[in-house]
């Protein structure tokens, strides 16, 4: 019994889709992000009119206006004017 249940919650652990945050540009320029994963460095074009899916175990983003955020995964990143609002 004892084994069943931890097989259950394996492959229940296993099935739950990984949350990650979503950037839409809907700006008329592509939009640069720096994203910090990890201890990780990466930038990030997001082309206009496009979404990018980032941050899949939760990064720090330097966003087009300069400003630091930290995201968990989950969020609706949205920029617009060259600045974002989060979601």
């Amino acid at each position: 019994m004892k084994r069943m249940i931890v097989m259950l919650l394996l492959s229940g652990a296993m099935a739950a889709p990984a949350l990650a945050a979503t950037v839409t540009n809907k700006d008329d320029k592509t939009q640069v992000l720096v994203i910090v994963e990890g201890g990780s460095r990466a930038e990030v074009a997001v082309e206009p009119g496009s979404t990018q899916t980032i941050c899949p175990a939760g990064c720090f983003v330097t966003l087009p206006n300069g400003d630091r955020v930290g995201l968990a995964g989950g969020e609706t990143v949205e920029i617009e004017g060259g600045a974002a609002s989060i979601k």
